[in-house]
C-alpha cells in the first residue's frame, strides 16, 4: 500500500455474532491481498442511539470487545470501533487500532479526551446539525487532549424530517483542518426515524456517494457491509452487499 492509497473502513453496522465478523473479515482480508491495501475492519458493540428501545443494540463491551480482538488475532486486520461514554475508551484503546466518536455526540469533551488520551487514532464523525468548518472544535479538543492522529468523517446533515442531505463542500472545509477526511458512505443515505420504528435509507446509492466524495477530495472510505444486508440487526436499509465492496473500491482506486 503506497503514502496515497485512502483510507478504506468495512465492516458490519453492529456485531451480531462471532460467525458473521468472521465472514466479513475473511472477505476484507481476501481484498486487501488482492488489491495491496489495508481495510480496517468496523463493527460496534453496542448502538446506544437505536430508534427504538426494543432495536437490537449488540453484545456489550466486554463481550464485543472480545469478538474484535479475536479478529484483530486470526485475520490481522485493524480495527475501529465507537464509544459512547467515555469510561469505555481505556478498554477500548486496548484492543482497537482507531476509536471513533459518534456523530451525536462530537461535542462532548469527555468523550474526546478520553479517546485522545488512549494514543489511539481518534475518528470523529460530523454531527448532522454541524457544518465542516464547526468540525475545528471538536478536532482542537482532541488534539489539546494529547491525540497525535485525528481524522474527521462526513456523513451528511439534517435535511427537514427523516431525511438526510451531503453538503461535499464540507470535505475540502474539513481538509483544512486535518489531512485525512472520510466519507461515510452508507450512513449518508439514511432516512434517519422513516422506517417504522427504525431507520431507513436506500444503499443504491451508496457508490454514488462514494464517487462523488473522491470528487471532492476525501481520503478515505467508511462502508458498512453485511452478507445479507436486509437481514442485518442494525442499519439494514443502508449497509452495502458485501460482495459488492471489491468492486466498488477498485473504482476508487
Amino acid at each position: 500500500m503506497t503514502k496515497n492509497t485512502p483510507i478504506f473502513i468495512a465492516g458490519p453496522c453492529v456485531i451480531e455474532s462471532q460467525e458473521l465478523l468472521n465472514v466479513v473479515a475473511e472477505e476484507l482480508k481476501a481484498i486487501n491481498n488482492d488489491l495491496g491495501i489495508d481495510i480496517i475492519f468496523k463493527a460496534s458493540f453496542d448502538k446506544a442511539n437505536r430508534t427504538s428501545i426494543r432495536s437490537f443494540r449488540g453484545l456489550g463491551l466486554e463481550k464485543g470487545l472480545e469478538m474484535l480482538a479475536n479478529v484483530k488475532e486470526r485475520y490481522g486486520l485493524r480495527i475501529l470501533t465507537d464509544i459512547h461514554e467515555s469510561y469505555q475508551a481505556e478498554a477500548v484503546g486496548q484492543v482497537c487500532d482507531v476509536i471513533q466518536i459518534p456523530a451525536f455526540l462530537c461535542r462532548q469533551t469527555d468523550l474526546l479526551v478520553a479517546a485522545a488520551k488512549t494514543g489511539r487514532i481518534v475518528n470523529i464523525k460530523k454531527a448532522q446539525f454541524l457544518s465542516g468548518l464547526d468540525m475545528k472544535y471538536p478536532l482542537e479538543k482532541a488534539k489539546e487532549a494529547g491525540a497525535k492522529d485525528v481524522w474527521l468523517t462526513e456523513r451528511g446533515n439534517s435535511f427537514g424530517y427523516n431525511n438526510l442531505v451531503v453538503d461535499f463542500r464540507n470535505i475540502p472545509d474539513m481538509l483544512n483542518y486535518t489531512p485525512n477526511v472520510i466519507m461515510d458512505c452508507t450512513h449518508s443515505v439514511q432516512r434517519p426515524g422513516a422506517g417504522d420504528g427504525k431507520t431507513g435509507g436506500d444503499r443504491r446509492f451508496v457508490p454514488s456517494m462514494a464517487m462523488a466524495a473522491k470528487a471532492f477530495g476525501a481520503t478515505g472510505y467508511f462502508f458498512e457491509v453485511h452478507p445479507n444486508p436486509d437481514e442485518g440487526l442494525s442499519d439494514a436499509a443502508n449497509m452495502l452487499e458485501l460482495n459488492k465492496l471489491k468492486g466498488l473500491i477498485k473504482n476508487l482506486l
